[in-house]
């Protein structure tokens, strides 16, 4: 047999996946594996000091002690029970949950409010859960590693490859690997966590059901988008039709049947009450953004950006996009104000003492700005100062075209900015949850009249109580509403 300088690589490549090989948790199988448990913990535990700075933690020791104790009682239940499970729920409106290697996992305020029982939000969980179980991001980590090796023995084999095109080549082969857990990765945490649902008592079928809350939240996005003139997030992608249609999803949920008891359990009721009076939408930590004004009370300042661009506000910025998202505006810290404007803009930017920052005023407040591109974009930046901080507001486009056809608006939104007044502490206050019981006739177009969630408040009321589309309530029925 004629050996190649392909058989050589591949050769190699298969020592190395069997040097690493280690049995799934979950299938007893041998999966190709870099990393230890006790790594994959480490591994965990750094990151999650970033996702806890990143996103923040909801301050609700009761919320964090309920949603804590489901998820330790499905992780006693599950493949992996020796792990130190850990569960957060994390100041973020953005409707999400993850997980990190080592049994860190993290859900957002924003999903929960579109939950409506706790087997909804111990579906959630589990399917987390299954995710670490069966080692899906270790497995990543590892193709990630294998990925590099590989272009690592090429390039050592043959020298000539280095090149443009074999880098390209082994990037694209990397990026296949590490592209998201896939579909089989999902419905294999659905099935898990199914399984788990019904050896703690709870309703698999809970499962299908948190798969079609998320869907029915990415069909409202797709309707309110297309309204807005938007692009629609995705959340459950993964599924391109609905759960009920979906007979894989059916079939890997089913499987669970053989482990569930009697009890089955719902608990909508409780998982309610545990919802009252949670955030929803924008936190007060990050600012407020009402009618596309951000209000930000603790850090006592105003912005109105221009009516019609989209508004996102981040634990590290806000930004806002017009609607072709070829312009931004971007409002940051700065640090502390010590020192001059212009001292604090040079310094954020890196800019040499030759570069040229002009002072200037905004809205009274001591200021400095500074042309420059970024990334190839023509970018304005001002530094202002506001008591004893400074902040950054950009302005960028794609072309100089644009930046000028959009610098007018941009900079009526930057000449916006200024201290927070008593009357705007007021409308700073955040959006709450708050469960009441439906009476005979009500309905959510009757709801949506009184509703702060705008012009979509009736499809929003459905999607967040589980009638979505032309679901109506009953009388006697627990719903949520925002206030």
């Amino acid at each position: 047999m004629k050996i190649t300088l392909l058989n050589r690589i591949s050769a190699l490549s298969c020592a190395l996946l069997l040097a690493n090989c280690a049995v799934n948790p979950v299938s007893g199988n041998p999966n190709f594996v870099t990393m230890s448990e006790s790594q994959e913990v480490s591994v965990g535990r750094t990151e999650d000091k970033k996702v806890r700075e990143q996103y923040g933690i909801y301050d609700d020791p009761a919320l964090q002690r309920y949603v804590g104790d489901i998820g330790q009682r499905l992780a006693k239940s599950s493949h992996r029970p020796g792990l130190q499970y850990q569960f957060t729920v994390v100041d973020s409106p953005e409707i999400n949950a993850f997980a990190l290697p080592g049994g860190y996992i993290y859900i957002t305020r924003g999903i929960l409010a579109y939950l409506n029982s706790e087997a909804e939000l111990a579906a959630v969980l589990g399917h987390e859960i299954g995710h670490v179980t069966a080692r899906h991001s270790v497995q990543q980590l590892s193709a990630a590693t294998a990925a590099n090796v590989g272009a690592s023995v090429l390039q050592i084999l043959v020298p000539q490859v280095r090149n443009s095109a074999a880098d390209m080549l082994i990037n694209t082969l990397g990026g296949a690997l590490l592209s998201g857990y896939g579909r089989e990765h999902e419905l294999e945490a659905d099935r898990l966590g199914a399984e788990y649902l019904a050896r703690t008592g709870y309703d698999p079928q809970a499962m299908i059901k948190v798969v079609g809350v998320l869907k029915n939240q990415e069909l409202f996005d797709n309707e309110v988008a297309k309204a807005e003139g938007r692009e629609p997030r995705s959340y459950h992608g993964l599924f391109a039709s609905h759960p009920d249609n979906d007979t894989r999803l059916q079939e890997v949920v089913r499987e669970a049947a053989k482990f569930s008891s009697p009890e089955n359990r719902i608990n909508r009721e409780e998982f309610l009450k545990r919802m009252e009076r949670v955030v929803f939408a924008d936190s007060p930590e990050q600012g407020i953004v009402r009618n596309n004004i951000f209000y930000h009370a603790s850090l006592g300042l105003t912005l109105q950006f221009p009516g019609g661009w989209k508004v996102s506000n981040g634990a590290q910025n806000v930004t806002a996009t017009n609607p072709d998202r070829n312009a931004l505006i971007d409002l940051r810290s700065a640090g502390a104000a010590e020192g001059s404007p212009a001292e604090v803009l040079r310094k954020i930017l890196k800019l040499g003492n030759g570069s040229s920052v002009t002072p200037t005023t905004l809205g009274g407040l001591k200021a400095a700005v500074t042309e420059l591109p970024m990334s190839g974009k023509p970018t304005r930046v001002t530094v202002v100062f506001l008591g004893k901080s400074a902040y950054a507001i950009g302005l960028q486009a794609n072309t100089d075209a644009i930046f000028r056809q959009n610098l007018p608006v941009m900079e009526t939104a930057k000449q916006s900015f200024h201290a927070i007044t008593d009357k705007e502490r007021e409308l700073a206050k955040p959006l709450r949850i708050r469960v009441i019981t439906a009476r005979a006739g009500l309905t959510f177009a009757e709801l949506a009249k009184t509703s702060p969630l705008g012009r979509f408040a009736e499809g929003h009321l459905r999607v967040i109580n589980g009638l979505y589309p032309t679901g109506e309530p009953i009388a006697g029925q627990g719903l949520k509403i925002v206030e």
